[in-house]
């Protein structure tokens, strides 16, 4: 999301089923609109909670058909209907994938297709090369936040705001 060229990047390790996750999605997007073409999100996913890799399967197969955001937002929204003591249930999904308009056969096909399957690997090992074992976690230009919090994640992408001036 954002601007490719912005100057501050933050990558964040995150689980569609993350209470904490679905808390600091707005707050984040808050803080890229306040500084537009400043600040630029990579959301790689680590999906910590049980069964949540196939619900990481469906956002990308939403980003195929251009409603990754959409999509998101509607599964944040509606978290409680599909994580069930921390566990997620994929198949209590489809009304809130329908709402968004996507084409289902389509998502199930792509859902399941290989690339999928390794971006998914590739990120888990990201975050096991970067000691990510909580989500939402976060890095600012590479910088791991010195301890969870929003405020700590607003000075450190304040910090890297005023470098870029």
């Amino acid at each position: 999301f954002g601007n490719p060229n912005a100057p501050v990047h933050i990558v964040e390790f995150f689980d569609p089923a993350c209470g904490t996750c679905r808390e600091f999605y707005p707050l984040v997007k808050a803080m890229m609109t306040a500084h537009p073409d400043k600040i630029r999100l990579t959301m790689r996913y680590a999906p910590f909670h049980p069964g949540s890799e196939p619900v990481v399967k469906v956002l990308e197969a939403a980003r195929k058909q251009d409603k990754f955001e959409q999509t998101l937002e509607a599964l944040f929204a509606g978290q409680d209907r599909w994580v069930i003591n921390h566990t997620s249930h994929v198949e209590m999904t489809g009304p809130i994938l329908e709402s968004t308009g996507m084409d289902m056969a389509r998502l199930q096909n792509d859902a399941n297709a290989p690339a999928v399957a390794a971006m998914i690997a590739r990120d888990l090992a990201d975050a096991k090369t970067m000691n990510v074992t909580m989500t939402p976690e976060y890095f600012v230009n590479g910088r791991p936040l010195p301890q969870f919090g929003f405020e700590e994640l607003k000075k450190l992408v304040d910090d890297e705001l005023a470098k870029a001036r």
